[in-house]
């Protein structure tokens, strides 16, 4: 078959396509877009060959009564390296200085950091549907799925440099045990360990909840460090809690950070950045025009919001809603709508509607994220172009 007309990468991405081929592959439109991103750092052998399997079924359901040869998905493959969408907020680096992976990769907060840094990614993944759709507007590159799936660690690249991972906090069944690497299967971080096994990163670079620390009586952030030290071969000082708030993002947001560097490096000491003497408040980062409606809080919530505070304060307990003012630090950004109550703030500019009197009384927002009109981004550290 010789193609008379082309086919585009949005309409292979396409949301029609997308609903009758999710059974034929759920890697095609990830390796699609890898492999378009990384088709001039010698990375893109590990997509290529899903890549044109996944044009291959979009052509057969543009042209029905074609016999679509490989040969012809090669050509529309190579079409769309010309084609490819290069209007993307985040663009990656022109002359990268390193290539790193990005698992549980989210919205792309590690991305974003290590492509500041002079970073290369050539690979991700992240298994929740909207951050997904988010990351993918935000860097123009589909995130692959499942990592705990054999499938999903068969188009991890070879050669990169840096692994980041943002993995979940779990404990480890090592009762009476060292706690290494096979005391950690059936967890998140087994997957993790293992992809460090495989592929021998020169660094590591992992992130978790503070409570890490304390986790199972210390025993989980133990068994991490034996692995990473004892069987994977890894130089790994003492993990440290860091801030976002005293790194220039308002936001009370306590993190654990663990890195690694491969024993034959001979690196043998590290120093974890010192806070910079800087403050900034919500003020600094909140919109500068309102919002829509949408945002705010009904007399219904924000009253439900009300009762709910009062029967802690009666108990004389803390929980409840809280307002951020403009001079102040927002508490930690969730996604999925989880305390959300948390982080309202009040906004003063609307005229028409205020607390308790209009029929929709909207007179509190809350931060959190929402990919139509960017809320949360700066508490994340991210940018209002984030999409």
């Amino acid at each position: 078959m010789e193609l008379k007309e082309k086919i585009t990468v949005e309409e292979v991405n396409g949301k029609t396509f997308k609903i009758r081929m999710i059974e034929a592959s759920e890697y095609g439109n990830a390796a699609l877009t890898h492999y378009l991103h990384n088709h001039k750092n010698g990375v893109s052998g590990f997509y290529k060959k899903e890549a044109l399997n996944h044009v291959k079924r979009a052509l057969a359901y543009k042209f029905p009564e074609e016999n679509i040869t490989s040969k012809a998905a090669e050509e529309a493959l190579q079409y769309m390296i010309f084609d490819f969408q290069k209007e993307i907020p985040f663009p990656a680096p022109t002359k990268p200085k390193f290539k790193f992976i990005d698992l549980f990769a989210g919205i792309g907060g590690f991305r974003l950091a290590m492509q500041n840094l002079g970073g290369k990614c050539v690979y991700t993944s992240e298994w929740d549907e909207q951050a997904k759709k988010t990351y993918q507007a935000n860097f123009g590159e589909v995130p692959f799925g499942d990592i705990t799936k054999e499938e999903t660690k068969q188009f991890i690249p070879d050669s990169f440099d840096v692994l980041c991972a943002g993995f979940p906090c779990q404990a480890f069944s090592i009762a009476g045990k060292r706690g290494g690497f096979e005391d950690t299967r059936g967890t998140l971080f087994f997957d993790v360990a293992e992809i460090i096994k495989r592929k021998r990163p020169k660094a590591i670079f992992l992130e978790n909840v503070k409570g890490l620390r304390n986790h199972d009586k210390g025993k989980t952030l133990k068994t991490i460090l034996n692995v990473l030290r004892e069987d994977l071969g890894y130089y790994v000082p003492e993990p440290k809690v860091l801030n976002a708030r005293d790194f220039g993002v308002p936001q009370n947001r306590e993190r654990i950070f663990i890195v690694g560097f491969r024993s034959d490096l001979g690196i043998e000491e590290f120093e974890y950045p010192e806070p910079p003497k800087q403050s900034v408040s919500f003020e600094d980062v909140k919109e500068e025009n309102t919002v829509s409606v949408k945002y705010y809080l009904s007399d219904t919530y924000l009253n439900t919001l009300v009762k709910h505070k009062q029967r802690h304060a009666s108990k004389g307990n803390g929980f409840g809603y809280e307002i951020i003012p403009d001079d102040g630090t927002a508490n930690a950004v969730v996604c999925g709508g989880m305390g959300r109550e948390r982080n309202l703030v009040y906004d003063d500019r609307l005229d028409d509607i205020y607390l308790g009197v209009t029929p929709r009384g909207r007179a509190f927002r809350s931060n959190l994220f929402a990919r139509t009109s960017q809320k949360g981004f700066p508490l994340q550290s991210l940018t209002q172009s984030a999409a």
